[in-house]
């Protein structure tokens, strides 16, 4: 990666060794992290990614937009209403 590149995940902490992260961010290797999801969730307060300011750490939350929030509303409204008028949807069988 360039040194300019900043790491994301926002799927599964473990895609991310942190170790090697913080080795890679110390280094210089790297310019920054933006992090949804840690190895260890919930993140231990000595986690040592915390003390950098190239790190952006959320607690597994990012998904929690007004935006997305509304769309999940929006969604269980029709499927109860499609479940309701006889012709559910996304049904898993």
């Amino acid at each position: 990666m360039k040194s300019t590149a900043y790491v994301i995940n926002t799927a599964r902490g473990p895609l991310v060794n942190e170790a090697d992260l913080l080795n890679a961010l110390k280094a210089g290797e790297i310019a920054g992290a933006g992090l949804d999801v840690q190895e260890v969730e919930p993140a231990t307060p000595d986690n040592p990614l915390f003390g950098l300011e190239s790190v952006f750490m959320t607690p597994h939350i990012g998904w929690r937009t007004i935006e997305s929030r509304q769309r999940l509303v929006e969604l269980m409204a029709q499927n109860i209403a499609s479940f309701f008028n006889g012709k559910p949807i996304n049904v898993v069988s």
